[in-house]
């Protein structure tokens, strides 16, 4: 059972995992995949983002590289140390390598992504021991709320054929 304060700020993650949503929640009216991510630092969100793949028509924009680049933008420095990641899904690949080499503290999660995950699911790019950056992590955090969000949306999107 993962607490509900995070271990190295003492700030609610509830908190920022629930903006996640509403801010996935928003990317799936809009018709894309319901993923949000909001960067955090000293209990500000300092970054936010919502998935814009369909919409601007561009494979990077994922919720996290758009909550990351938006973080670096407002600190004037693409280095993010003392900031965490809060996302709605596992990240993949690209934005797992996104949060080390922006030097995130952490990334906190909810539902796993059984196809594109990068955090043990299907991949390991957060936990690899290489590197001279290794963010915390903390999985399955609202995981529930997070699955429920994507699997309605894909079972619209099924009906809708």
């Amino acid at each position: 059972m993962v607490s509900n304060v995070a271990a190295t700020d003492g700030h609610p993650v509830s908190k920022f995992m629930e903006l996640a949503l509403g801010i996935a929640r928003e990317a799936g009216e809009l018709g894309e995949v319901p993923v949000g991510a909001v960067v955090v630092r000293s209990g500000i969100v300092i970054g936010s983002g919502g998935n814009r793949v369909e919409g601007e028509q561009d494979p990077a924009a994922h919720a996290e590289m758009l909550a990351i680049r938006e973080a670096a933008s407002i600190l004037g420095s693409w280095r993010l140390l003392g900031c965490v990641l809060y996302s709605t899904l596992e990240p993949c690949p690209m934005c797992a390598g996104a949060i080390l080499l922006a030097r995130l503290s952490g990334c906190v999660y909810g539902c796993r992504d059984p196809k594109k995950g990068a955090d043990g699911s299907i991949y390991d790019v957060l936990s690899a021991a290489g590197g001279n950056h290794h963010p915390f992590v903390v999985p399955d955090f609202l995981a529930e709320e997070s699955s429920q969000l994507l699997s309605g949306f894909f079972r619209l999107q099924r009906r809708r054929g």
